[in-house]
């Protein structure tokens, strides 16, 4: 699990630097906000961990290559699944769209009847 060092999360006023492990390694990370770096080092950690269990590898950088394969799969799927969505919603609203302008000529041809009765 990715913790701060030994000492909670501290955050340098000059350069918004935050202390984490991951893979039992120490890192300073800078960012806005020292909460959320702490919750993607946790997420980095837990994959890098899993990966390394899997596959019983103790090289770092194999099980980091792999953990970053499997975050960047998640990012794919997360996507193709975001843009099918997105495909559905986009064909759901022309659909609506077309209904919309059948109602609206409907409406134009009744006034136009009704004009031509009054006039």
């Amino acid at each position: 699990m990715a913790t701060a060092t030994k000492q909670p999360p501290t955050k340098d006023a000059n350069n918004n630097s935050v202390r984490v492990e991951i893979f039992d390694q120490p890192y300073n990370l800078r960012g806005s906000d020292p909460e959320y770096i702490l919750k993607l080092a946790d997420y980095v950690d837990s994959k890098m961990r899993a990966v390394a269990e899997q596959t019983h590898t103790v090289d770092t950088s194999r099980v980091a290559v792999l953990a970053a394969l499997n975050i960047a799969d998640e990012l794919q799927s997360m996507r193709r699944t975001q843009d099918n969505g997105s495909s559905e919603y986009s064909k759901r609203a022309q659909h609506l769209s077309d209904a919309l302008d059948e109602v609206l000529k409907d409406k134009d041809k009744e006034k136009d009847k009704s004009q031509r009765r009054a006039g």
